[in-house]
């Protein structure tokens, strides 16, 4: 009887101490999921308010607003592009931007195409530094008119909007496209001339 029990007892010890590494494994896990969950729906929040969303209505463009502005004044929109300019004033800071369409994340798309220019008024200041000509903005506004400022030679029509949401998109890191040099064929004939072929 007494040779029986040790075995036993060695199985008992390895069976809890196998609970126990499953325990830490499981725990170690399940923390892995919860922080993988975490930045996924961080990644995922809408970066324009819920209420705000249920505002907008048909998507407007720059020319239909440009075309006909009292049709649309007050409208809630939402534009997107990259910054041209930005200038502080004493009631808040007016933002330059040209116009870009928009993806499903709504961020403005990296392409040639624009519906044209409009303005932004935020209410707020906005150090200029960080909204500085080529950053992408996603604004949520009220078209307030048209303002025609000179640009160049001309005389161009912006459509102004107050915002009621902006926000600044992060950099886009550079892409570093690595290109392998094959160094050159050793021999005097073309890679394809095979002198064992004839």
């Amino acid at each position: 009887m007494i040779s029986l029990r040790f075995p036993i007892v060695f199985y008992i010890a390895d069976f809890l101490g196998y609970m126990q590494r499953g325990r830490f494994v499981m725990a170690k896990n399940l923390s892995i999921l919860v922080f993988l969950s975490l930045m996924i729906f961080s990644a995922c929040a809408p970066i324009i308010p819920q209420e705000l969303k249920r505002n907008i209505g048909e998507k407007v463009t720059i020319h239909e607003v440009v075309k006909n502005p009292d049709a649309y004044k007050g409208k809630m929109v939402l534009w997107g592009g990259e910054i041209l300019r930005a200038v502080n004033k004493k009631e808040g800071t007016m933002i330059e931007v040209l116009q870009l369409p928009l993806d499903r994340s709504n961020r403005p798309k990296d392409v040639d195409a624009s519906g044209g220019r409009f303005l932004v008024f935020h209410q707020d200041y906005l150090d200029v530094a960080i909204y500085r000509p080529g950053r992408e903005v996603t604004v949520a506004g009220k078209v307030q008119g048209i303002r025609k400022l000179p640009l160049g030679e001309i005389e161009y029509e912006y459509p102004l909007l107050k915002a009621e949401e902006i926000h600044l998109w992060k950099i886009k890191p550079e892409e570093i496209k690595v290109y392998h040099e094959y160094p050159p064929y050793p021999y005097w004939y073309s890679y394809w001339w095979c002198p064992y072929c004839w």
